[in-house]
């Protein structure tokens, strides 16, 4: 019997499901409420087909919890992308009208004729990471709001206010010491005082977050942590937002998914590269924090690397996109050494994957450039006051 694809259009009060066959005919259409037997409703109106493939539009979205529970009844489920079911519907031929169940269709005719769906996994250890690393990010935007208002509200108490990067104790000692008459003053230094409270709530906030964050690494023994400038915030966005890794076929799709390889803008015999926008922006923001990390620290390796780049005449900024590019190698090592780990069973967590996947040459975590940071986990990723050099591992002498 032919296998049959059932493209489903998930909203958040109601899903459309719609089976096709191979020569895209449909076989049936069903709509169901969101409730908690939603997955079992879908799964009854299938049963008529054995051989059958379901394909969730967002399944990392708004149809993650569908997408989910069909997996967990032992469904096999792939995550189409948005996109991918518009392009279908918008080069239909004849009038396709915008409703949930052309939405479904061209889900179903996507997921059968494109490679680029995913398979959907039943989440692990990672999606913890990502839960807590977005709570982190939310965290640090609100504080960030919170400490230009404070820092509006004292520039109109105190000349100047507070010039470098504010913190509770340095806000309650201005107040203090401001001391201002008048009605008005009081009712900016009462709105400053509970800015004050809120940064402070915030600052626990956060703290917590990285404590978290910090156990999840541990427990998931993630090798990530071992790069230099990767601690537990930085380790979780990158695992979180991965996901599986064995989704890229090598270190040069990962590294365009995160937005670390340049984009070929060529025409005729003129070979141009330009700075990519594209790909997961939370990924390459953590592989440039890792970066400018290592670039502060002069006994790094990866500052060392960068400045063998600016000798090559290279730009600050090229080099710094070539370090990125480095350390991006070399993540996607280790993500691959942690799938390898999870498979063999040495570990309680990592990312689903096997051993024929393509590693990247010569960047095996145990032949890393960049050594690694810390003994052990840390719960932030600020640099060391102390000037000793940190615990490094030997490496190869690289180019």
């Amino acid at each position: 019997m032919a296998v049959v694809m059932i493209g489903v259009d998930p909203h958040k009060a109601s899903h459309t499901a719609v089976a096709i066959d191979q020569a895209e005919r449909v076989l049936g259409q069903v709509r169901v409420r969101a409730t908690a037997a939603q997955a079992g409703r879908l799964v009854a109106w299938a049963a008529g087909w054995p051989e059958r493939i379901w394909a969730v539009e967002g399944a990392s979205g708004l149809g993650y919890l569908l997408a989910q529970q069909l997996v967990a009844t032992g469904e096999h489920v792939l995550d189409v992308q948005p996109k991918l079911g518009a392009r279908v519907r918008l080069l239909a031929t004849g009038a396709a009208n915008k409703n949930d169940p052309n939405d479904a269709r061209s889900v179903a005719v996507a997921a059968l004729r494109s490679p680029a769906v995913r398979l959907v996994r039943a989440e692990n250890h990672a999606a913890v990471m990502k839960v807590w690393s977005r709570r982190h990010r939310d965290l640090s935007r609100a504080r960030n709001q919170v400490a230009c208002r404070l820092h509006e509200v004292l520039c109109e108490l105190v000349p100047g206010g507070i010039g470098k990067e504010i913190t509770a104790a340095q806000a309650t000692s201005v107040l203090d010491k401001a001391g201002l008459p008048g009605a008005v003053a009081l009712a900016r230094c009462e709105l400053a005082r509970q800015l004050v409270d809120d940064l402070r709530r915030l600052d626990q906030q956060m703290r917590d977050t990285r404590k978290r964050l910090a156990v999840a690494a541990t427990a998931l023994r993630t090798t990530t942590t071992e790069v230099f400038g990767v601690g537990p915030v930085v380790a979780a966005v990158v695992i979180g937002e991965a996901g599986d890794v064995t989704r890229f076929a090598s270190r040069d799709r990962f590294a365009a998914c995160n937005g670390t390889a340049p984009i070929e803008v060529s025409s005729g015999p003129r070979k141009i590269y330009r700075l990519s926008r594209r790909g997961n922006r939370r990924i390459n923001h953590a592989i440039h924090m890792a970066a400018v990390t290592q670039i502060r620290h002069l006994h790094s390796e990866g500052r060392a690397y960068y400045d063998r780049k600016i000798a090559e005449g290279k730009t600050r900024k090229e080099a710094l996109r070539a370090l990125k590019r480095r350390i991006s190698d070399t993540l996607f090592a280790c993500l691959q050494a942690d799938a390898r780990q999870a498979i063999s069973g040495k570990g309680p967590g990592g990312h689903p994957g096997n051993d024929s996947v393509a590693s990247a040459a010569g960047s095996h975590p145990a032949h890393q450039l960049f050594g690694q940071a810390t003994p052990e986990p840390k719960a932030t990723i600020r640099p060391r006051s102390s000037t000793t050099s940190p615990v490094r591992r030997k490496t190869s002498k690289t180019s």
